[in-house]
């Protein structure tokens, strides 16, 4: 009997989510076999069997949090191993060979920069060149991300992509070979035979015209988003990782899309988007930061003069027609108000891994009492006039004075 145990995961992660068993139990493995994927806010890390055998026992279920050393599973004997192997042996056949482009010239290392001080390890987010493509020295062939970054792997030489040493979402270091490129070679050298599965592969990875990266894929599946939708800064108006960030993060006006299962029902008033894994590192960190650290205030100041003399001039008018006074707190509400619909992110929650937007906007309004400072909230501050605002808040004031 083999423990399967969480490995060491990089340089200041010491704990991760169980993701995703490739493997259920009872089900025979051969060696080097991945079993399990485990997830951190850095990496996404395979987990293989380092034997062949039978997977007897699953300890940690998918969703729960485990440390580096925690007991995965447990791999019995060679019961089922030559079961897998000749399972091992289609999927190999069946799998596109590397193209006869590589046979054009010497094979050059692809290996991961530097991705920055104190950042250790990445994720390999998207190839944007597959095996039998013809590649220029210094073209973009794959992007990395990290929890700081995201990078750009050049290619090393003039050539073919002959092979990939990894698969998109696997952790890599600095120096990590992650592919290989027959220098000198062309495309034509390629067999037409397997040119059909690289095209048949990259059909659902463009939309409309425009071809859609994995990366940008990925997190429009996560937010339930439409990739076509997604506004391209790139080349050829192709959509990056960044704008498909900025698109998923920014609030939309009609509710979120039934994909995206909310918690609970949120309704038109209220829309849910799935956080990135970068955005919920920073979030969990600026969290941590306001819990330690020493909060500091800003005043910033504002010619009111205006405001003040439009206040004087009409509040003998206004009163008379509408029965309440003319304040400043209704000219600061309608400017809080116009503010949030222009920085929704204001006006909006965490809720575990999702941000929920406000369609609605409910101002506090602090009202001394002998109490203390109590703040009764106004629902709706965009639907109400000036003058409905003035009324709303003397009445909550009414209320906040007296208890009620």
């Amino acid at each position: 009997m083999t423990d399967i145990i969480v490995p060491t995961l990089g340089e200041s992660v010491t704990e991760a989510t169980v993701g995703k068993w490739l493997k259920a139990a009872g089900e025979a493995v051969a060696k080097d076999d991945v079993l399990v994927e485990l997830e951190t806010d850095k990496v996404a890390v395979e987990v293989s069997a380092e034997a062949a055998g039978t997977l007897s026992e699953i300890v940690a279920n998918e969703g729960d949090t485990v440390e580096i050393g925690a007991l995965l599973g447990r791999l019995g004997g060679a019961n089922g191993a030559a079961k897998s192997s000749p399972e091992k042996a289609a999927e190999k056949t069946a799998a596109p060979a590397p193209t006869a482009a590589s046979a054009g010239g010497a094979s050059v290392d692809v290996t991961v920069p530097s991705m920055g001080e104190s950042v250790a390890e990445g994720t390999i987010a998207s190839f944007l060149k597959q095996v039998g493509d013809t590649v220029s020295k210094d073209e973009t062939i794959a992007e990395i991300e990290t929890d700081k970054v995201a990078l750009e792997v050049p290619a090393t030489a003039d050539g073919v992509i002959a092979e990939w040493l990894v698969a998109e979402g696997d952790g890599v270091t600095p120096g990590a070979v992650i592919a290989r490129i027959s220098a000198g070679a062309s495309a034509a050298a390629a067999s037409p035979a397997p040119a059909a599965a690289p095209a048949q592969a990259s059909a659902p990875a463009a939309t409309g015209e425009r071809p859609v990266s994995p990366s940008v894929r990925r997190i429009s599946a996560e937010a339930g988003v439409n990739p076509a939708d997604i506004p391209g800064t790139g080349r050829d108006g192709r959509a990056t990782k960044a704008d498909a960030l900025a698109h998923v993060n920014a609030p939309k006006a009609a509710a979120a899309p039934a994909a995206a299962k909310p918690a609970r029902d949120l309704g038109p008033r209220e829309e849910r988007v799935r956080m990135t894994r970068l955005r919920q590192t920073i979030a969990r960190r600026l969290k941590e930061a306001q819990d330690t650290a020493a909060m500091l205030t800003t005043f910033n100041d504002v010619d009111m003069s205006a405001v003040m003399q439009l206040r004087k001039t009409y509040k003998d008018a206004f009163f008379e027609k509408h029965r309440v006074k003319l304040g400043f707190m209704g000219f600061f509400t309608k400017a809080v108000v116009a503010a949030l619909k222009e920085i929704p992110a204001v006006n909006a929650e965490i809720d575990g891994t999702d941000i929920i937007y406000k369609n609605h906007y409910d101002i506090g309004m602090a009202v001394g009492t002998e109490r203390g400072l109590v703040v009764p909230v106004l629902r709706d501050c965009d639907e109400l006039s000036l003058a409905g605002i003035e009324a709303e808040l003397g009445n909550v004031a009414k209320k906040a004075r007296d208890g009620t």
